[in-house]
């Protein structure tokens, strides 16, 4: 068992040792001209003003949870798609080929999913948990 897991082992070996070297490289071969323009912070181009401790407002929170809760959205259609097929056939596969009858469940299932998360999308634009004006 230890054994299939050997490859991946190695890879990830491999990567780290990769990223170790060249960080070696970049520290001990890299030219060092510290100026008091480097160390200074820097924040997306601007002088930084005040302190990062601020607290944040409830709908920063809001609107990255609903990002979240609809990009799992998409993660669940790519192995719908993947499975679509075999969803759809009560006999065996060959292949692409169903040998059986084609049913709606497939369809029917992922139907019923979208139906939800629109339920969901209409009740927080609703609420106006979201907003685009």
């Amino acid at each position: 068992m230890a054994v299939s897991y050997s490859p991946i082992l190695v890879a990830i070996l491999f990567a780290v040792g990769f990223g170790l070297v060249f960080l070696a490289l970049a520290m001990f071969m890299g030219p060092k001209h510290e100026t008091a323009e480097k160390l200074a912070p820097f924040e997306c181009g601007s002088e930084p003003i005040g302190s990062p401790r601020v607290r944040f407002s409830v709908k920063f929170y809001q609107v990255a949870i609903l990002f979240l809760v609809f990009d799992i959205e998409t993660a669940f259609l790519y192995p719908w798609a993947v499975l679509y097929r075999k969803l759809s056939c009560t006999g065996a596969m060959y292949g692409l080929v169903c040998s059986g009858n084609v049913t709606f469940f497939g369809l029917t299932e992922m139907v019923v999913f979208l139906a939800i998360l629109v339920v969901g999308l209409a009740y927080v634009w609703r609420k106006k948990a979201i907003g685009w004006g």
